[in-house]
């Protein structure tokens, strides 16, 4: 399997990506990494803030191998392609996917499913998912990086 087969299945289609592009990715990550240390929100939104901020890490690494989403399941390809992009272990995506799963119930259907152990967890998934696409960015497409 591969990225390639992704688009040919029409769960992805291929993008350029641009400075820009990623740069406001990472915008929406420092936001949302700020609003997700307000203590005052509850746990369940401070969880959903912190798991996009590290949704929008796999959106980027994602756009700068030249693909973006397509079609439904946005959130659920955009995890499985760090497995051909920032290449983390499985245990990662399987936690992120697990994370996946957790936001959808507490933003659709219940409230108070998330511990303060889940929040904290997310928050140190995103920021280890920004340290992880920062490098991969240096190293692989130093030209998307603003100066």
């Amino acid at each position: 399997m591969s990225l390639q087969d992704w688009v040919d299945e029409g769960h992805l289609k291929e993008h350029t990506a641009s400075c820009d592009e990623i740069e406001k990715l990472l915008a929406v990550f420092e936001r949302d990494m700020a609003d997700a240390g307000v203590k005052s929100v509850s746990t369940d939104r401070r969880f959903a803030t912190a798991y996009n901020a590290a949704l929008m890490m796999a959106r980027a690494a994602l756009a700068a191998s030249g693909y973006r989403t397509s079609g439904e399941a946005n959130h659920l390809w955009s995890i499985q392609s760090l497995a051909f992009t920032l290449k983390p272990d499985n245990r990662f995506i399987e936690k992120f996917d697990k994370f996946r799963k957790k936001r959808n119930l507490s933003d659709y259907e219940m409230i108070g499913v998330v511990s303060e152990y889940e929040a904290n967890e997310t928050l140190n998934m995103a920021r280890e998912l920004h340290d992880m696409l920062i490098e991969w960015l240096q190293q692989n497409h130093p030209e998307l990086l603003a100066e």
